[in-house]
C-alpha cells in the first residue's frame, strides 16, 4: 500500500533519487532515465484519454495501460540483486503482455491495410496517442541502453513497452475514425 503524507523530502535536492531498494542514483541514471519516460508516456496518455472517453473500449485499454505503466515503473525502479529482497518486489509479467497483443489484434481487425506510413495528427485523441507511442519509444530504448550496460532489466518489461507502443499506434488509427482521417505520407511531394 502507498502512503504519501508529504511530498516534499529535500532528499533530492543534490540531485539524487531512491530507487525502490532505497539506493541512491543521480536523477540522469540510465534506470532513472528509463521510468522517468515511462511516467512521461503515462501523462501523455492521460492527455489522449481527455479525447477518448466517447470511444469506450479504447479509453478502457487506456485506463489498463497508465495502471500497467506504474507497475512497469515500479519494476525499473526496483533492479534484481542477488541478495534476496526483503520484500517481493512487483514484476510486468506475461500476461499484461498477452493482454497486450490480443488488444492490438482486436482493434486492428477493423482497420484497413496500410499502404503509406501515418503522419502522427488526425484527431486530437490520435495526435496525442502518437505522441504517448513516440514517448514510449523513447523510454524503451532507454530500457535496451540499461540492460545494455549490464545492469538487470526484467525481458517481459522490454516485451511489454515494445507492444505498448505498437498498440498506441493502433489506437491512434482507431481514434482517427477507424483510419479513415489518418493523414499519410506522400514521399517527396514537397519537393
Amino acid at each position: 500500500m502507498v502512503r504519501l503524507n508529504k511530498i516534499y523530502t529535500r532528499t533530492g535536492d543534490d540531485g539524487t533519487t531512491a530507487l525502490g531498494s532505497g539506493e541512491r542514483r543521480a536523477k540522469h541514471d540510465l534506470r532513472i532515465e528509463a521510468y522517468g519516460t515511462v511516467d512521461e508516456a503515462n501523462a501523455a496518455i492521460g492527455m489522449a484519454r481527455l479525447h477518448t472517453a466517447e470511444l469506450g473500449a479504447l479509453d478502457s485499454i487506456l485506463a489498463r495501460i497508465q495502471n500497467d505503466f506504474f507497475d512497469l515503473g515500479a519494476d525499473l525502479a526496483t533492479p534484481e540483486t542477488d541478495e534476496p529482497p526483503e520484500y517481493t518486489p512487483l514484476r510486468v509479467t506475461e500476461s499484461q503482455v498477452q493482454r497486450i497483443e490480443g488488444e492490438i489484434d482486436g482493434l486492428n481487425s477493423g482497420l484497413e491495410p496500410l499502404r503509406s506510413f501515418v503522419l502522427p495528427g488526425g484527431s486530437a485523441a490520435a495526435a496525442n496517442l502518437h505522441l504517448a507511442r513516440t514517448i514510449a519509444r523513447r523510454a524503451e530504448r532507454y530500457m535496451v541502453a540499461l540492460a545494455d550496460t549490464g545492469e538487470k532489466v526484467n525481458p517481459t518489461a522490454l516485451h511489454y513497452i515494445n507492444r505498448v507502443s505498437d498498440l498506441l499506434f493502433v489506437a491512434a488509427r482507431c481514434a482517427n475514425e477507424n483510419g479513415r482521417k489518418d493523414i499519410l505520407w506522400k514521399p517527396g511531394e514537397h519537393r
